[in-house]
């Protein structure tokens, strides 16, 4: 029987552990035992703090095709949720958006438009309305229609999925891969720890990428609005607040909540709704997201035991997730198939 574990329970975590359970559980022939081990779980988790809105970010140089096709995998899943009875407890909705880029040389990053609904660009008169009062002009803008899907929600739903099918969890620090590997009773691990793997596995390549955001009350915002520009902000609805955000500072370890940053956040929201002044503040957070050159996902054998990383997705975790877990579940199987694990 094939004995898994998988490190870290954030939603590349959680989603890797339900996807190979359930893909033994439906096949119905080999019984298998997937334990998700963490020192850390939701609420407690980065995910847990953010937005949740799909859409690729922050991926280094990861290949733009494999982007691609993890992230409409997920939106396939989110759909499938949200046409589901259980949209409500995974905190899934349907979103209207709009992108706006003040690049002179590119328009708004788009190669993912056909995965949402109704893309369209916006015309000069529509771009003249965001521009109002701004010296530095938007150039390009995108409207279109996706999922957000709060971790704080879609986390507790995917933990009760996966234990639902017999999955097992514990709480756990591992802080030797190596010694764990050689002395647990798991055949398969599979490392979604994410910015852990900087010290877990010596990775050079990983670095945080410092978020900071503020939730407000304003349940009259029902669509969100980004600026793609360096310092640009962006306001995303969720069920019971809105994000208000924000900052991605490279190599920044810094998790208290800065007053210049909050100020630079509030204010920048407010330049595009200025109704946000009059709304309540609920509190503001802080992650550290796992940033890399490029977004690691392979094996490698460690004797007769497989060992698969799936780490490093920056600021697009929610978003890859369930393409990734496809992709760890290929190499699973794969595996299976090649040495009978």
């Amino acid at each position: 029987m094939p004995n898994v574990a998988v490190i870290g329970a954030g939603v590349n975590g959680v989603a890797s552990a339900i996807k190979i359970l359930e893909h033994y559980v439906s096949e119905g022939k080999t019984p298998i035992r997937v334990t998700i081990i963490s020192e850390d779980f939701t609420p407690n988790t980065t995910g847990d703090g953010s937005a949740g809105l799909w859409g690729p970010y922050l991926l280094g140089g990861t290949s733009q095709s494999k982007v691609y096709k993890w992230s409409k995998s997920m939106h396939q899943f989110l759909e499938k949720i949200w046409l589901s009875e259980d949209a409500g407890e995974a905190g899934v909705c349907l979103l209207p958006c709009i992108r706006l880029s003040t690049s002179t040389v590119d328009s708004v990053e788009d190669f993912w438009r056909d995965i949402v609904y109704g893309a369209a660009d916006l015309s000069q008169e529509q771009l003249a309305a965001y521009n109002q009062g701004r010296s530095v002009k938007f150039t390009s803008g995108l409207s279109f229609v996706t999922y957000t899907s709060e971790p704080v929600k879609l986390l507790p739903y995917l933990m009760k999925r996966f234990l639902r099918n017999g999955g097992v969890v514990l709480r756990r620090r591992i802080t030797d891969l190596e010694a764990f590997i050689a002395d647990s009773e798991f055949d398969v691990i599979v490392n979604c720890s994410g910015l852990g793997s900087r010290t877990l596995l010596n990775d050079d390549h990983m670095y945080a990428v410092r978020g900071q955001v503020s939730r407000v009350k304003a349940n009259w915002i029902f669509s969100a609005v980004l600026d793609e520009s360096d310092d640009g902000n962006y306001i995303i609805p969720n069920t019971e607040s809105v994000v208000l955000g924000g900052t991605h500072q490279e190599r920044d370890y810094n998790t208290e909540v800065c007053p210049r940053d909050k100020q630079l956040i509030v204010g920048g929201c407010r330049r595009f709704i200025p109704g946000l002044e009059h709304t309540e503040s609920l509190f503001d957070w802080v992650g550290l997201r796992p940033g890399r050159t490029q977004l690691r996902l392979e094996a490698e054998r460690r004797g007769r035991k497989l060992l698969i990383h799936n780490y490093g997705h920056g600021g697009s975790g929610v978003t890859l997730c369930w393409g990734c877990a496809d992709d760890v579940l290929e190499i699973l199987m794969a595996a299976r198939n090649g040495s009978k694990l």
